[in-house]
This record gives C-alpha cells, structure tokens and sequence, in this order.
C-alpha cells in the first residue's frame, strides 16, 4: 500500500465517523428538545425534529411504550446509537 493510498483511507474514515457523529448529535438533539419541551413553532426546533425524522424513520415508533417520552427516547435513541456504533465500525474497518 501506498503512503498516498492509506491517507485516503485515513480521510475516508475520519469523514465516515463525522458523518455518523452528526446524525447522532441531531437526533440527540431533537431527543433533548422533545424532553425540554421546545417550541414546536420555532424554525430550528423544526428543522431538527424534520431531519431526526428523517434519520430515524426506521426505528421510530418502532417501541409502544404507553409514555410519549419513552417511544421518543428509545426509538430515536436506538438510531443514534446504531448510526455511532455501524460508522465507526466502517471507518475503523476503512483505516486497517
């Protein structure tokens, strides 16, 4: 392997991991904002609560816990952490 073709793989993790870094933190985001009960009618609150829908469509309501809390904490809170643990899974697979 190459030096030039080891950077490449170096960058190509560290931009996988960063990746899956930001769609945890936002949907980590929109979990805090649920629990802090933030103005629904604010710009930024929806902007975050669109995107984690759209990062975690797949495991939300995918739970039926009877509190509204705990079907928000664990569905979109199993999406952060697969999002975490499959990225830099990929990009520790990527740096060897």
């Amino acid at each position: 392997m190459s030096p030039r073709t080891g950077t490449r793989s170096t960058t190509a993790a560290r931009v996988i991991a960063v990746v899956a870094d930001l769609m945890a933190f936002v949907i980590g985001l929109w979990i805090l904002m649920y629990l802090l009960e933030a103005n629904r009618g604010n710009d930024l609150v929806n902007v975050v609560q669109h995107t984690a829908r759209r990062l975690a469509g797949w495991s939300y309501d995918l739970f039926t816990f009877d509190e509204a809390w705990a079907r928000v904490v664990s569905g979109y809170g199993l999406a952060a952490v697969v999002y975490l643990f499959v990225g830099h899974a990929v990009a520790a697979r990527i740096r060897h």
